[in-house]
């Protein structure tokens, strides 16, 4: 029955992009027929994808990371798990797909930029932060002063930084955070926590801290190298050509069974590995793993066959569309695209796969008393406002600074005022929330947007905002707790 759940749940959260998707498509932005039976069969795969990739999930990675995290703790070597944890976020991450998409597109607008380069330096940040993130865990230091120098740090640095690429060092730390690598993060952090701090809410934050590395070192990437821009323009698996006719169709296939294969491989290694040096698990516990492992592969790429199959067609279509006629237009258009972008934002993020690994998380680990429900709600006004803000930008052209320095800064204040657990979370939710549909039909919906309306190819910053927002959003939603439960306590005390 867990399986009949998780698709009634996806379906829910699918369904109305959909929605919105045809709706637009026979009024106001007329799409062609086989181009939405296209987007609704890509639909249902993104639907069967995502809930068979949750159940591996559950069955595979989730319990592998606790147990990793479990085991490298009780062998009481500080060295030994900072290591495996440094080794274990390179590998996951050069894994990860959101990362391969994300690169070529740095290199369409930078072709100085060497992709294997740029990886590796986007994955030697993450794997250097996980280090960072389970020592803070281990030696139980405060998660918000981490942050809050880590941060720190971090704007200090981007003023010397070329404005160009300020906008690509923030969207890293969002693609960093895809399907695979934030199930086993989070995962690996609540079984290090559970046996070293005596809390397994300390995981929480663990992924946020994370997403710091990658947007770090591309910043100092940038200003130690001083990439050039060039006339090209990001080709993703989005553009009409690669997606026509048997042999499109015959790409797609390679396509997603060879980023599944290269996400699900590197866990599946370090599954052995770990086995035989690390875990000792029962032949039946083996046994579940294996399943678990085939279900996530299977999942992963019937829902990036989704994606590439039409989801990234049609968003790309639809911004151009829309951008025309705002650019063209002005007045109603320009408020009509932000409020697509909104009502986008607040809807797709409850599709992602790593959004949803997160809420069960939190909803188990915090008894039930933090609601899976509220956690989306606010999730998704997070994510709502960041599109829409993405949107203006996309017709405004202006600097993502004046966008992303005021909105950390009051990430940062917030923190004086929220519970540590929500601050952890709201980080981690920044992280999450910016994951494959984000980061493919959001992304290409900006970009045709910002084509039609500037001529630009550059629309990045996209998945910057998207990671943003919720630290803010999830972060009042902890005040709110903190205040609606001292009142509670209040009225307790005096009955």
């Amino acid at each position: 029955m867990n399986i009949l759940h998780k698709f009634k749940e996806t379906a829910v959260s699918v369904l109305p992009v959909m929605a919105i998707v045809f709706l637009l498509g026979f009024t106001i932005v007329p799409l062609e027929p086989s181009l939405l039976l296209k987007f609704f069969i890509s639909g249902i795969l993104l639907i069967v994808g995502l809930t068979i990739f949750l159940l591996g999930v559950d069955l595979g990675i989730q319990p592998m990371g606790e147990r990793s995290g479990a085991e490298l703790t009780k062998r009481k070597n500080l060295s030994f798990l900072l290591i495996t944890a440094f080794v274990i976020g390179f590998i996951v991450t050069i894994a990860e797909p959101d990362i391969q998409v994300f690169a070529d597109q740095v290199r369409g607008v930078f072709p100085s930029v060497k992709k294997l380069t740029f990886t590796y330096i986007i994955a030697g940040g993450v794997g250097l932060f996980i280090m960072l993130g389970l020592l803070r865990i281990v030696t139980n230091l405060s998660l918000k002063w981490t942050l809050f120098i880590c941060y720190t740090i971090l704007f200090g640095l981007i003023f010397f930084a070329q404005d160009s690429f300020t906008a690509i060092a923030f969207d890293s730390g969002g693609a960093t955070t895809g399907p695979m690598t934030v199930p086993f993060i989070m995962a690996l952090g609540l079984g290090v926590s559970s046996v070293r701090a005596g809390k397994q809410d300390n995981s929480f934050g663990l992924t946020g801290i994370s997403s710091i590395g990658p947007v770090l070192a591309v910043v100092v990437y940038a200003i130690v190298m001083r990439p050039s821009t060039g006339s090209g323009a990001p080709l993703t698996a989005a553009d009409p050509e690669l997606v026509e006719g048997l042999e499109g169709a015959t790409n797609i296939v390679r396509q997603v069974i060879h980023e599944s294969l290269t996400s699900i491989l590197p866990l599946f290694v370090m599954f052995v590995v770990f086995q035989f040096l690390l875990l000792k698990m029962t032949a039946r516990q083996v046994f579940r793993m294996l399943i678990g492992f085939v279900y996530s592969f299977v999942g992963l790429a019937v829902f990036l066959g989704g994606v590439y199959g039409g989801f990234m067609q049609t968003g790309k279509l639809l911004g151009q569309a829309f951008g025309a006629l705002a650019f063209e237009r002005g007045g109603i258009w320009t408020f009509l695209l932000i409020l697509t972008g909104l009502l986008l934002g607040a809807i797709i993020v409850c599709a992602e796969p790593a959004v949803w690994c997160l809420s069960e998380q939190v909803e188990t680990v915090s008894g039930g008393t933090i609601k899976r429900k509220m956690l989306l709600v606010f999730l998704s006004v997070g994510t709502a406002v960041a599109i829409g803000l993405a949107m203006w930008r996309a017709i405004a052209g202006f600097n993502i600074k004046w966008l992303l320095i005021p909105g950390y800064a009051v990430s940062m204040l917030l923190m004086l005022f929220c519970p540590e657990l929500f601050t952890g979370i709201a980080f981690d939710s920044g992280g999450v929330a910016s994951g494959p549909l984000t980061s493919t039909f959001v992304l290409s919906f900006a970009l045709g947007a910002a084509n039609s309306a500037s001529g630009s190819s550059d629309s990045f910053g996209v998945i910057a905002l998207v990671a943003m927002m919720p630290l803010i959003a999830i972060q009042i939603m902890g005040i709110i707790y903190k205040i609606k439960t001292s009142k509670n306590n209040k009225g307790g005390q005096g009955v």
